[in-house]
C-alpha cells in the first residue's frame, strides 16, 4: 500500500479552518498517512495534533511555516521535524507573531482609508485567538460583499500596490534556515514557484539557501503546476536539495488542493523523509 504524503498544512492556530485535531481527522479520511502540521510562525496547536494522530493512526511531523524577508520579497521556510520547545525557536516565533498584529492593524488602517470600514476587528473576530493573516482579512472582505471569494480579494486587495496591502519586514533567510536546523529540523523553501523571481534570482535564491544550511525545496505543492514539478525537481537536484510536497491545505474553499490528491514526487527527487528513520521502510512506495 502507497503511503501518502502531506508535509504542509494549515490549522486555525494560523490561516486554516480546522483545529488541529480536526484537521489531523481530515487528513487521515483523505488517505493521508504522514502529515505535518506547518501552522504560520506558531507551533501551539501541535501537541493536540499529536494526541489526535494517535487515535487516527496517522504519523505526524512537527512543523511550522516561517515568513522571511529575502531581496524585499516575502518568501516561506517550512520547518519539518523541529523541536516546538526549543527555547530560541519560541522566542523567535513570538516576535514574528507580535509584528504579524502591527501589520494586521496597519492593513486595516489602509483598507479603511480605501472605504472599507472595520476590517482590523473584522479580521480579528475571524482569528478568534489566532494569529491575524491577510487570509482573515480575505474571508472578512468575501463574508461582507467586496468579492465573490478569497482569490479575487487577493488580486484585487491585499496584493502588492493594492489597498490592503502592507510591506513588511521579515525574518532574515539566514536566521530562518539556523532557528529550523539548530531546533532539530529540516529547512524547506515552500511553494517556490509562486514567488515569480524569474530564472537569475531563483538560481540564487537556492544558492543562498543551500549556503545558509537548507535541505530541500517543495517540488509538488498545491499551487504548482505539473510542468512546475519537473522544472523543481530539476532545481532540486542541481543544487543537491531533496524535494518535499505539500496540498498547503487551509480548508474548504480556501485551498489549492484537497487532501490526498496530491501526485507522487517524480521518480528523480531525493524525497526530504530520505533518512527519517522511523519512515525508512515506506520511502520507496511514495516515489512514482
Amino acid at each position: 500500500m502507497t503511503l501518502i504524503f502531506d508535509l504542509h498544512a494549515h490549522s486555525n492556530i494560523s490561516d486554516g479552518l480546522l483545529s488541529p485535531a480536526e484537521l489531523v481527522a481530515h487528513a487521515a479520511m483523505h488517505g493521508v498517512g504522514v502529515l505535518a502540521l506547518t501552522d504560520h510562525d506558531d507551533v501551539s496547536g501541535l501537541q493536540a495534533a499529536r494526541v489526535a494522530a494517535v487515535k487516527h493512526n496517522i504519523q505526524l511531523v512537527d512543523g511550522v511555516e516561517i515568513s522571511v524577508t529575502w531581496k524585499k520579497r516575502t518568501l516561506h521556510i517550512v520547518g519539518l521535524k523541529v523541536n516546538p520547545e526549543n527555547v530560541a525557536l519560541k522566542a523567535a516565533l513570538l516576535e514574528v507573531r507580535l509584528a504579524r498584529d502591527l501589520r494586521a492593524q496597519q492593513m486595516g488602517e489602509s483598507l479603511a482609508k480605501a472605504g472599507i470600514a472595520h476590517a482590523y476587528e473584522g479580521a480579528k473576530a475571524i482569528a478568534k485567538q489566532s494569529i491575524i493573516t491577510r487570509v482573515h482579512f480575505a474571508r472578512f472582505l468575501v463574508e461582507n460583499g467586496y468579492a465573490k471569494d478569497t482569490k479575487t480579494v487577493f488580486k484585487k486587495y491585499l496584493v502588492k500596490g493594492k489597498p490592503g496591502f502592507v510591506d513588511h519586514q521579515w525574518m532574515d533567510l539566514a536566521q530562518a534556515v539556523t532557528l529550523i536546523t539548530d531546533s532539530g529540523g529540516s529547512a524547506v523553501i515552500a511553494h517556490p514557484g509562486r514567488y515569480e523571481l524569474g530564472s537569475v534570482n531563483m538560481l540564487e535564491l537556492l544558492s543562498a539557501f543551500r549556503s545558509y544550511g537548507g535541505v530541500a525545496i517543495e517540488v509538488v505543492t498545491g499551487s504548482h503546476t505539473p510542468p512546475q514539478y519537473q522544472q523543481f525537481a530539476k532545481l532540486a537536484h542541481q543544487f543537491s536539495l531533496k524535494s518535499s510536497l505539500g496540498s498547503d491545505y487551509h480548508g474548504k474553499g480556501i485551498s489549492f488542493m484537497e487532501m490526498g490528491r496530491l501526485p507522487a514526487l517524480p521518480s528523480n527527487c531525493v524525497p526530504v523523509w530520505q533518512d527519517w528513520p522511523e519512515l525508512a521502510l515506506h520511502e520507496a512506495n511514495a516515489l512514482s
